[in-house]
């Protein structure tokens, strides 16, 4: 794969697939200071963190949701989808919910 990648840069060639980069901010999206810095995490279920990531495939993405615990640090819950609308992203937090209980904290990448 890698070997593919350095010939098809070493030769000029593009992939022709929509590339993806979800995590650029929306245009007046406002950044919020990251609250938890210092934060000590004695038990489970007191912080959940959430993360969407994307897996390149041949005609253009898979994206991956997981849910996971800081205190164990286990994946609670996780969906992958083909589009990256909030229906699967719904799914995996009421699938972790109904599991394990709701959490104290649930935090995103989308702070500071």
């Amino acid at each position: 794969m890698e070997l593919n990648r350095a010939l098809m840069h070493l030769m000029g060639l593009m992939p022709i697939y929509q590339k993806s980069n979800p995590s650029n901010p929306a245009k007046g999206h406002k950044p919020y200071p990251h609250l938890l810095r210092g934060l000590r995490v004695g038990k489970p279920n007191q912080l959940w963190c959430v993360d969407i990531t994307y897996l390149p495939m041949r005609r253009g993405f898979l994206y991956l949701m997981a849910i996971m615990d800081w205190h164990t640090p286990m994946v609670l819950s996780w969906r992958i989808s083909n589009t990256l609308d909030a229906d699967f992203c719904v799914e995996a937090l009421n699938a972790a919910i109904y599991r394990f209980g709701p959490p104290c904290i649930m935090t995103s990448d989308q702070g500071l």
